[in-house]
């Protein structure tokens, strides 16, 4: 992350066609390190517009305000209001939203969303959703080999409009080593994200 924002020192920004980007954030340590990334996203692509959206496991490593200051617009926490005064935040998120990013995805995020549950206002717009939806997991060690993961991977990879960002190797918050799997940077995550669109759109 070193460089964000600054344009000499910035990764390469691929090419991206999407303007209503939904960024929905789950719980993992990477989150926390979200914030530069959507500073990243803001120079690089000025007409993009995102909206954040934060589980409430999330919320522990990033808070709205300061998700709501990186994208200009107000972050959602992803819980249904109380009291609904017209609108489905679900039908408004998935109707919005031409690119969908979770950044990052914990195992649990990732399991709810192979099992086709729909138990929150993000994750019920995200089995609508037919715009294209790229996953950046984060898991703890040996999280990657688990059976879990891989289950639930071979079933997302089964969505045509899905891609899964390929995790790197780095440092677990629990253990000191360098044995977890992180978030992909955001620039590869993009990469993948666009290059499922144009796989998406008709010949």
């Amino acid at each position: 992350m070193e460089g964000v924002g600054n344009v000499s020192g910035t990764p390469e920004f691929p090419e991206f066609a999407g303007r209503r980007l939904l960024v929905v954030v789950s719980g993992a340590v990477s989150a926390a390190f979200l914030p530069g990334w959507l500073n990243w996203l803001r120079l690089g692509y000025p007409d993009l517009t995102v909206q954040a959206v934060a589980t409430r496991s999330a919320q522990q490593f990033v808070t709205l305000g300061t998700l709501s200051t990186c994208t200009g617009r107000p972050a959602m926490s992803d819980e249904w209001p109380e009291q609904l005064t017209g609108g489905a935040p679900h039908v408004e998120l998935a109707e919005w939203a031409d690119s969908i990013i979770v950044y990052p995805a914990c195992l649990n995020f990732l399991a709810r969303l192979a099992l086709g549950l729909a138990d929150t206002p993000a994750m019920l717009a995200l089995q609508c959703a037919p715009a294209p939806v790229a996953l950046a997991p984060a898991l703890p060690p040996h999280g990657l080999e688990s059976p879990a993961y891989r289950s639930h991977r071979a079933a997302l990879e089964q969505r045509p409009n899905v891609v899964i960002a390929p995790p790197d190797r780095g440092l677990s918050a629990s253990t000191g080593r360098l044995d977890a799997s992180v978030a992909a940077p955001m620039p590869t995550v993009v990469r993948l994200l666009e290059q499922r669109r144009r796989a998406l759109m008709p010949t």
